[in-house]
């Protein structure tokens, strides 16, 4: 992405995360949202109806859907057959407990349809600690269900100092079931603000990682790790932040945020109930900040004009404050490598 390019925003989202719903059956220690509690603002079958209809209209090509646990909804499979009835591609994030051999049929038929099914651990023992008990025996019989009915789906593991010393098993087991890897880096948000200290790699396995993403190009990370990979596999995909630029994200109750990691009020942009989407994505001043973010401390970097400072929700998280840079940066842990050994 260039830098004009970066700092202008495409005439309108590529993709758009949307949560659909705070309900949620688990309470995973993780959970960017905090979810679980229902609220009562949370949008009708005919408000998602709306929605995509807007999202159409801008043609959007893709929707990425989440929560909470979108299945958790009654009429989730009819939004979701509107949404391939007007053209949208979709990507849902499930933890996989509803789903059974009728739901997984259902999915089969929906041909622009890709899952992430949320796994994080290679075993109970692990799983189990991040996701709750009995959650790992659940997930296996959702991907087994979903494997034996050809539903294309993704194993995601987010990252952590409890599963890093699983990769290689993990993506083994995604093998075993015609499934890919899938690893999403944790970021300190909702629940996962209060378990930081327990789950956030710690700068060894950070650096460690890194090597192994070299090493497995089939391993698929989205934009989570770009500060962290090689110039060789960013090349390969989206090598810098994507919020405000290409994507934003889209609140159960209709509120529109950068990313999915900045459902924060300093960057509440607007709500679809109240406010045209385009003339948000267009004129928003938070939206304009990111796409003008200038992390003086990076501009010396190498990489600067690809990474542009990293991940702002990280440095939001970290320092309170989106014109720091990104402190899980491959280059910023080097750094602190040095002044170690200095």
């Amino acid at each position: 992405m260039s830098t004009k390019l970066a700092r202008k925003g495409l005439r309108a989202p590529v993709n758009v995360t949307w949560e659909m719903t705070f309900k949620c059956n688990l309470k995973c220690v993780h959970c960017l949202s905090d979810s679980g509690t229902p609220n009562k603002e949370e949008f009708d079958r005919d408000d998602c109806f709306r929605l995509i209809d807007q999202l159409t209209d801008l043609k959007v090509f893709q929707v990425n859907i989440g929560g909470g646990e979108p299945f958790i909804r009654d009429d989730f499979m009819d939004i979701l057959s509107y949404a391939h009835k007007k053209g949208l591609v979709t990507c849902v994030s499930t933890n996989g407990t509803f789903i059974d051999t009728d739901i997984a049929q259902r999915l089969a038929r929906l041909k622009m349809l890709y899952l992430q099914v949320s796994l994080d651990g290679v075993n109970a023992e692990v799983n189990d600690r991040i996701r709750g008990k009995g959650t790992y025996k659940r997930i296996l019989e959702a991907i087994s269900c979903l494997a034996s009915n050809k539903v294309p789906f993704s194993i995601n593991t987010v990252l952590t100092r409890l599963n890093y010393p699983q990769l290689d098993p993990l993506r083994d087991l995604a093998k075993e079931y015609g499934a890919e890897l899938r690893v999403s880096r944790f970021r300190p948000s909702g629940r996962g603000k209060d378990n930081r200290n327990e789950l956030a790699p710690d700068k060894d396995q950070l650096e460690a990682f890194a090597e192994w993403l070299g090493q497995h190009d089939l391993v698929r990370t989205g934009d989570s790790f770009f500060c962290l990979t090689s110039e060789k596999r960013r090349r390969n995909g989206l090598d810098m932040c994507g919020a405000a630029k290409m994507t934003c994200c889209i609140s159960p109750t209709g509120d529109v945020y950068p990313c999915a990691f900045l459902q924060e009020e300093p960057f509440k942009v607007g709500n679809v109930r109240s406010m045209n989407f385009k003339e948000m994505w267009d004129n928003s001043i938070v939206f304009n900040q990111l796409r003008n973010l200038n992390i003086e401390i990076c501009q010396t970097c190498s990489r600067y004009e690809s990474c542009r400072g990293g991940c702002p929700a990280m440095a939001y998280h970290t320092y309170n404050d989106i014109d720091m840079p990104d402190p899980e940066c491959l280059e910023n842990l080097r750094k602190a490598d040095l002044k170690k050994a200095i």
